[in-house]
């Protein structure tokens, strides 16, 4: 199947470019029942959407490899243009605004649900008396929401983003500790002891590559994706759990065993279009002032933020 580019142009005023939608997500996602849930249709109506615009453009724009759609060449130059297109309408939606020069509206944030449960969530009350006209939404997710789709406004996040356009700005460190249930302490790190893991599809993250290196699979007695969760089933003497400390510290029933893990550090970043937007600078400068304030919490996190 193969038409040429002047054959493709002929036609591009017959083109729906409401089908970039459909291209954007089956990308985005890997498989067309993914797609049609982020799009809230049914799969058939994806499918067909992708047939339909395979045989107007003469080519394929995706190919299956071990069950994941992937973008072919031609597919790769579409989405390229399909992106420019969707951050132009993203923008045009926000226009309103992102020009106004008062502190009001919606601004979203997005991070990792523990974050956001036992920390963020707790800011509101300040934030609701510094910027009444203003309201914040916090997304959880252990999934990074994409800035440039705008998704999301403010991204705080514990790895430094290395792709986008994006306003970084360094929050500080947050350590992580080994902790058990205060009938179990006494024990220590005992080889023979129970452990507490973060789910196989997160056990790259560098707390848990630590405790990989130092403790055998066949003694993980529990798995979850949440951090919330691996903390009460460690306070409820299940067995020992590697957490933040910010995390570890509201719960009375765990005691830090003596041990040396990494720190990660902690990012705010910001699409760069909306840096100058009022909604969005004000609540990343107070933001930055939060963790600077209570840098203690996350373990001795030290200086300003740094700005990219």
């Amino acid at each position: 199947m193969h038409t040429d580019a002047a054959a493709i142009g002929t036609n591009a005023g017959n083109f729906d470019w409401n089908e970039v939608r459909f291209v954007l997500a089956i990308a985005h996602n890997g498989t067309l029942a993914a797609a049609s849930a982020e799009l809230g249709v049914d799969q058939t109506t994806v499918s067909r959407r992708l047939k339909g615009l395979d045989a107007r453009l003469g080519t394929r724009l995706f190919e299956r490899r071990q069950g994941q759609l992937l973008p072919t060449g031609a597919g790769e130059r579409v989405l390229e243009h399909g992106r420019r297109i969707e951050r132009e309408v993203a923008a045009l939606a926000h226009v309103a605004s992102d020009s106004d020069a008062r502190v009001r509206g919606i601004t979203r944030i997005t991070s990792v649900d523990s974050l956001i449960a036992n920390y963020l969530a707790g800011l509101i009350p300040d934030a609701r008396s510094r910027f009444p006209s203003l309201v914040l939404e916090l997304v959880a997710g252990n999934r990074n929401l994409d800035l440039s789709r705008r998704e999301a406004d403010i991204a705080i996040r514990l790895a430094r983003p290395t792709r986008g356009d994006l306003v970084i700005r360094r929050l500080g460190t947050i350590a992580f500790g080994v902790y058990a249930a205060r009938g179990q302490a006494e024990r220590g790190m005992d080889a023979a002891s129970d452990w507490l893991a973060y789910d196989r599809e997160m056990m790259d993250l560098p707390e848990m590559r630590w405790l990989q290196a130092h403790v055998e699979p066949a003694h993980f007695a529990f798995r979850s994706n949440s951090v919330d969760a691996l903390a009460r089933a460690a306070e409820s003497g299940v067995g020992h759990a590697v957490l933040p400390v910010v995390i570890a510290a509201r719960h009375d029933g765990l005691v830090r065993l003596p041990a040396t893990l990494p720190v990660r550090e902690i990012w705010l970043a910001t699409p760069r279009e909306l840096r100058d937007v009022a909604r969005v600078r004000v609540v990343a400068d107070w933001l930055v002032a939060c963790f600077a304030r209570d840098a203690a919490r996350f373990d001795g996190a030290e200086g300003g933020a740094v700005e990219d």
